[in-house]
């Protein structure tokens, strides 16, 4: 891929990113449920020529189900359905490292990527919501540190169960009746307090090696752990200062991991309302806006900065919070909400507002051309090696960035126009992985490196 074009992901959520989307007349809230709207999403990111789609996920309903349309499937089997609907769009999936093991999630995984014929990524996750710990035998979350230490053991366990299996290690000679060769299938004999697994994999090496491995988290230990795992990393910054200085400093830690700065790919989040002109996208905005339910966004808020905003006057400011060391939870997107409510002095209810379309992303409402103007100005000016396309509705919003936006894109010669790559890996400008138990690895695992 020409050093001059980006990278562009879709991130899909239910009906669309805002939190009332489901509300509104441009999406129909029963699609939630449907398995077709979710392929016809993946085809619509698949004709704009996008890298990847991308689903988050959670594991509790948490404060949302009485005001909110739920998320309803789990990622990997929702992906495996679009992967029949696709050819070529990546299909990256959220799957948690606290509660999980190595072995089936590995197995997923590589499954997903045999069915998809090698489009599976894995965003990795350490799960920061009490309900989530709730439902896993836990009384409350997990130690930061000790999450972010399982996750690297647990990556590195899924890297040695994905090497298991040698790229020629099936055989498939009816005539000897050999399926495989042993010599080419390894044990790993992983052995921790964490973790005991002695492999191999019940589930031969995918055809990109392994999965694209993504992340989100903008703490100190989730910086690090990105710039050690990541090849692509999601990410929430609300101006171009912010973006350079967080892109600046995941690329310079690169090198301590003896990786070079292509390997890694930062994608900042973006929500876009589109219109003809800008006054119309901003009273779409607002439109979604004004279906906020204040006391469902007053117990999200809550959950967010783990102090209790659900008696909290909605036109006075926010009370004193506290510092992010005190946060086990999300501790970048509390610290990321909490700024933004200082330098804007902004009133509950106007920080719910602000929160709407993208839970503390970027909101940008303007024409098309306005958008790629945006777009390019954090490309060129080093804040991002590509965007995190949240559309606030599903599905119009994504067709208006594909139909209306991309080929601005095009045009200026920023993103490509046909596919080069079939697999997700080579979308993002990577190439396969070898076993780490090969004779001859064309390129070391991370945990080798």
């Amino acid at each position: 891929m020409s050093p001059k074009t980006f990278h562009l992901n879709a991130f899909l959520m239910g009906v669309g990113h805002h939190e009332a989307a489901w509300r509104h007349p441009r999406t129909e809230a029963h699609r939630v449920l449907d398995v077709a709207h979710f392929q016809e999403l993946g085809r619509i990111a698949e004709r704009g020529k996008l890298d990847s789609v991308f689903f988050a996920d959670g594991l509790a309903v948490g404060p949302r189900v009485q005001r909110n349309a739920l998320a309803v499937f789990e990622p990997i089997t929702l992906l495996s359905a679009i992967a029949t609907a696709t050819s070529r769009i990546g299909l990256i999936a959220t799957a948690s490292t606290s509660y999980n093991e190595p072995f089936n999630l590995a197995r997923k995984f590589a499954s997903l990527d045999h069915i998809s014929h090698g489009r599976a990524g894995w965003n990795i996750v350490t799960s920061g919501g009490v309900d989530e710990a709730y439902n896993f035998g836990y009384d409350a979350i997990p130690e930061h540190a000790r999450r972010y230490e399982r996750a690297q053991e647990f990556v590195e366990v899924a890297i040695e169960l994905w090497d298991s299996w040698e790229s020629d290690a099936i055989v498939l000679d009816p005539e000897t009746g050999v399926f495989a060769d042993p010599d080419k299938v390894h044990t790993i004999d992983h052995h921790s307090e964490r973790f005991r697994v002695r492999g191999p994999l019940n589930s031969p090496r995918g055809p990109q090696g392994r999965p694209l491995l993504v992340q989100a988290g903008s703490s100190e230990a989730g910086k690090e752990f990105a710039a050690r795992y990541a090849e692509a990393v999601f990410t929430a910054q609300r101006t171009l200062e912010e973006g350079q200085r967080f892109y600046r400093d995941l690329k310079a830690r690169l090198a301590k991991y003896g990786r070079a700065h292509g390997e890694l790919k930062v994608l900042p989040g973006i929500v876009p309302f589109i219109a003809d002109t800008e006054e119309q996208a901003r009273a779409l905005e607002q439109e979604f806006t004004d279906l906020i339910s204040p006391d469902y966004a007053l117990r999200q808020l809550s959950a967010l900065l783990g102090v209790d905003l659900t008696e909290h006057a909605l036109d006075a400011p926010l009370p004193p919070l506290p510092d992010e060391s005190a946060i086990e939870g999300g501790k970048s997107r509390f610290t990321l909400v909490k700024e933004l409510a200082e330098q804007e002095q902004l009133t509950v209810r106007g920080l719910i507002g602000k929160l709407g379309g993208g839970r503390g992303h970027r909101t940008l409402a303007g024409t098309p051309e306005q958008i790629a103007d945006d777009l390019q100005a954090w490309f060129s000016g080093g804040a991002a090696d590509g965007f995190n396309i949240m559309p606030p509705y599903l599905p119009g919003g994504l067709e208006d960035f594909v139909d209306r936006v991309v080929p601005i894109l095009q045009a200026r010669g920023l993103f490509r126009t046909e596919y080069t790559a079939t697999t997700l890996r080579g979308h993002y400008g990577l190439e396969p992985v070898e076993s780490q138990f090969a004779p001859d690895p064309t390129r070391l695992s991370p945990v080798s490196a």
